[in-house]
C-alpha cells in the first residue's frame, strides 16, 4: 500500500524540524476549493512568522525534490493557535491542568462532546473535570474513545 501524502510530508519536515528545536503538531491535506497542505508546528515559547517561513522554504524544497503529490497545492506552515489539537500522550500530559474539548466516537454518559478542565491523564482514560449548570463532575473518557481533542479557550 502506498504512504498518504500526511506521512510522506511528516517524513520529510521532521528532520527540518529537528535540526530548527521545533515540534510537528499536525500535517494535514485537505481540499478547499483547491488543495491544502498544512504544517502545524510549535515550541515551547511558541513559533513566529520566521520559524513558519523558514520551515516552509525547507519543506517546499524537499517536496520539490520528492514530489509526492500530483495536483497543485497551496503550502501553509503555522502555528496551531490557542486552541492546540491533542494528538499525542505528550499533549495531553502538557494539557493537564487547562481547559479542553473532547468529542467522542460514541456516547459516554450519553454525551459526545465534553469540555472541562483536564485533570488526568494515564495512557488509558482521560480525566475530566466538567461544569454542569452549578455543580462540578468528573468524566472518565476512555482514550480509545477519544475521536478529537483540543485546548480550548475558556471566557469563564
Amino acid at each position: 500500500m502506498s504512504k498518504k501524502v500526511t506521512e510522506i510530508v511528516e517524513e520529510l519536515v521532521t528532520p527540518i524540524l529537528e535540526d530548527l528545536q521545533l515540534e510537528l503538531v499536525e500535517v494535514e491535506y485537505v481540499k478547499e476549493g483547491s488543495w491544502f497542505l498544512r504544517v502545524y508546528i510549535d515550541k515551547e515559547t511558541g513559533v513566529d512568522i520566521e520559524d513558519c517561513g523558514t520551515v516552509s522554504e525547507k519543506l517546499s524544497e524537499k517536496l520539490d525534490e520528492v514530489d509526492p503529490i500530483p495536483q497543485n497545492y497551496f503550502l501553509e506552515v503555522s502555528s496551531p493557535g490557542a486552541e492546540r489539537p491533542l494528538k499525542k500522550d505528550k499533549d495531553f500530559q502538557k494539557a493537564i491542568g487547562k481547559n479542553v474539548y473532547i468529542k467522542t466516537y460514541e456516547p459516554i454518559l450519553n454525551e459526545k462532546e465534553f469540555e472541562g478542565t483536564l485533570m488526568a491523564f494515564d495512557g488509558q482514560e482521560v480525566t475530566l473535570e466538567v461544569k454542569i449548570k452549578t455543580r462540578k463532575k468528573t468524566v472518565v473518557i476512555p482514550y480509545d474513545k477519544v475521536a478529537k481533542a483540543r485546548l480550548a479557550i475558556s471566557f469563564s
